[in-house]
């Protein structure tokens, strides 16, 4: 039942094929970036919480080469439109939409005085559309590391992922915050990205335990969130802070919030009441893996995604099922902890197990998913993997 991790020698060798037989160039540069998923720290970005996302093993790669001229010429395995258009700046919003976070990223690069040449490329990702793996952040910085490559410049880390940023903030009209990119710059073997959202800095913490591992399920499912939703949960939060009287949501204890409960109507409380105790959730989820207390970790997996669903309302019965498939299997049935990750409403849930046992716990997920709704989520596993990279 566990969908494989399609190996990226794969991906790099169709990538190179099909530069070759479009654009008659073999490819002088591969360039690679991963997807991400969050462990816990959901929707405290925006509330100067902490975030502890990992890269995994689905990834977005492009095969490249100078062209000679001063235009970009692409070519996707995800849709049939190409994209041809001036490298030069100024760049702006055109079609395909795709070819936006191409457009952005260079235009970033050009802010910073560098002279982009002309190449053709073709593009070809692993990662499932739609299900919330920040297929966008991977392409946009394998689209940095690829110009990187290509004009010979280096730049750190930070202000790479910072540039990708910028790129769907203007040119896919995306207000993300900084978690995707990071992820997918950031990431490492064996290591969680934990993500202060008040400094911006970046920290790796540790998963080396080769007997662990990470499902993450696809529901295969997008139940819209209006921007009205999203922007009166955001609202809720900075109502909640303005009553509480602090600068901060990191300066807002437990004591603070039920002080200051009498000042804010019910949706309000709630609303604040997952912001407080998502960001103790992802401090105490990273003390209980430094000191390997994995059952701690997984009780508050399953608190995240209570919460999630109860407080913030961004939960959906699909992501509920397949949490409470997973708690129901429980730590007989290989199971440390599971939650839904992402900003919700569909998408997917991530399930940390066995890893001996993640075959039988997909299993039994795709199975009560699947007499519940008429159709399988898609589960694959996936440990840390590296971050954005140039492969050849």
């Amino acid at each position: 039942m566990l969908a494989p991790n399609p190996p990226i020698a794969d991906l790099v060798k169709i990538a190179k094929d099909e530069l070759k037989a479009r654009y008659g160039k073999e490819a002088t540069i591969v360039a690679a970036a991963p997807g991400r998923v969050n462990l816990i720290g959901e929707h405290i970005d925006y509330c100067d919480g902490f975030v502890l996302p990992f890269a995994i093993e689905r990834t977005v790669v492009i095969a490249a080469a100078p062209n000679g001229t001063t235009e970009v010429r692409a070519g996707t395995a995800f849709t049939s439109e190409t994209a041809c258009f001036a490298v030069c700046a100024p760049q702006n919003k055109a079609t395909p939409k795709w070819s936006n976070y191409l457009r952005g990223v260079i235009h970033g690069f050009h802010e910073r005085g560098v002279e982009v040449p002309g190449f053709d490329a073709f593009i070809i990702s692993s990662l499932p559309g739609g299900a919330g793996l920040s297929s966008s952040a991977a392409l946009e910085c394998a689209v940095a590391v690829l110009i990187l490559g290509l004009t010979g410049n280096t730049m750190p880390t930070k202000e790479m992922a910072l540039l990708a940023q910028k790129a769907e903030h203007d040119y896919a009209g995306v207000p993300c915050g900084i978690m995707d990119q990071f992820a997918s710059a950031f990431g490492k073997d064996g290591e969680l990205v934990l993500i202060d959202c008040q400094t911006g800095e970046p920290e790796m913490v540790p998963f080396k335990h080769d007997d662990l591992t990470i499902l993450i399920s696809n529901t295969k499912v997008s139940h819209e969130l209006s921007d009205g939703g999203y922007a009166a949960r955001r609202k809720n939060t900075e109502d909640g802070l303005i009553a509480i009287g602090k600068g901060s949501w990191r300066d807002v204890s437990p004591a603070d919030l039920d002080a200051a409960k009498e000042k804010m109507d019910e949706v309000t409380y709630r609303r604040s009441r997952h912001v407080v105790g998502e960001i103790a959730r992802t401090i105490g989820a990273v003390e209980s893996l430094r000191k390997g207390d994995f059952q701690e970790v997984g009780r508050l997996m399953y608190e995240s995604h209570n919460s999630l669903r109860d407080d913030f309302e961004v939960s959906c019965p699909e992501l509920d099922q397949l949490v409470e498939t997973a708690a129901t299997l429980g730590a007989a049935g290989g199971v440390i902890g599971a939650r839904m990750t992402g900003g919700g409403f569909g998408g997917s849930t991530v399930t940390l197990c066995e890893a001996s046992k993640a075959e039988a716990i997909a299993a039994a997920m795709v199975k009560s998913y699947e007499a519940k709704f008429g159709f399988p989520p898609e589960i694959f596993a996936s440990r840390p993997a590296e971050g954005a990279r140039r492969l050849s």
